[in-house]
């Protein structure tokens, strides 16, 4: 599997080369979930402009990054919209823009994914924390020989979500006067959304929620040394838990009628000194 290194490198060259900040914190969105935090310092550009391969396009992914400064001297490095392993792309591509992040200095990584729900009693609209994964793509981005400098070879993934940053997730949101649930994500390759029988089989392998992103961008950020954060926005019940025909309005729906929430607690997040935490 080709890892892109030179690609990457030039793409850091060409960020310093055009003198801007490294960022802190890297920010992925998912589906109909790009948050507006603000005036960016530079951008919104183009992710295709940055990438040594071609975007193939995504309902509600717009595909492009902006480089914000929430607090003076912080600065953010936020994607809006992300490569999925469905659109043809294999895990190297896909977390080509988690590594350049990385190696521009980036040691947190938050991000958004949209999520059918696998239990039934998280309706629509339920935000939850990623305590942990199951990555059942049959895929990995380490596979091959990623630099070794990125980081160990086998890297530990007991911890993948940062305990100490879902703990600040709560108890801002608890200020902010809502709750946010926690469970273990299942990501699948997709795209066609998951099977009844698919369903109860996650449910028994201990998954509270489904999607088709996310389990890749997560082993690369801790292969490299990013603590992660992830909150899931439940869409829609899995196949199977409310009888109901899935669609991909759904999800673009829903993302933007939790925006104010995800809005808000971003915002509070990435005011929140605590944040570079590790671990």
């Amino acid at each position: 599997m080709r890892h892109w290194e030179d690609e990457l490198v030039a793409a850091v060259a060409r960020w310093q080369r055009e003198g801007r900040p490294a960022p802190e914190i890297a920010m992925v969105a998912g589906s109909g979930l790009a948050i507006d935090l603000g005036t960016p310092r530079f951008g919104p550009e183009r992710l295709g402009d940055w990438l040594p391969f071609p975007i193939r396009a995504v309902p509600g992914h717009r595909h492009a990054f902006e480089l914000l400064e929430p607090t003076p001297g912080r600065f953010v490095l936020s994607f809006r919209g992300r490569l999925h392993g469905y659109q043809g792309y294999e895990p190297a591509d896909v977390v080509f823009p988690i590594r350049f992040a990385a190696l521009l200095g980036a040691r947190v990584l938050l991000m958004t994914n949209a999520a059918g729900g696998i239990r039934s009693d998280w309706p629509a609209g339920t935000l939850a924390l990623l305590s942990d994964q199951l990555n059942l793509t049959g895929k990995n981005p380490l596979a091959g020989e990623p630099p070794a400098a990125w980081g160990e070879r086998f890297p530990d993934l007991s911890e993948a979500f940062s305990p100490t940053l879902r703990a600040l997730a709560r108890e801002h949101a608890a200020r902010l006067g809502f709750a946010l649930a926690e469970g273990v994500y299942a990501g699948l390759p997709g795209p066609s959304y998951e099977t009844p029988a698919e369903v109860r089989m996650l449910r028994l392998l201990g998954a509270d929620l489904v999607g088709m992103s996310t389990v890749h961008e997560v082993i690369a950020a801790r292969h490299m040394g990013l603590s992660c954060l992830v909150i899931s926005l439940v869409t829609n019940p899995g196949a199977g838990v409310s009888g109901a025909q899935l669609h991909h309005q759904e999800v673009l729906d829903e993302g933007r009628a939790a925006a104010a929430r995800l809005r808000a607690l971003f915002t509070a997040l990435l005011a929140d000194p605590r944040l570079s935490a590790r671990r």
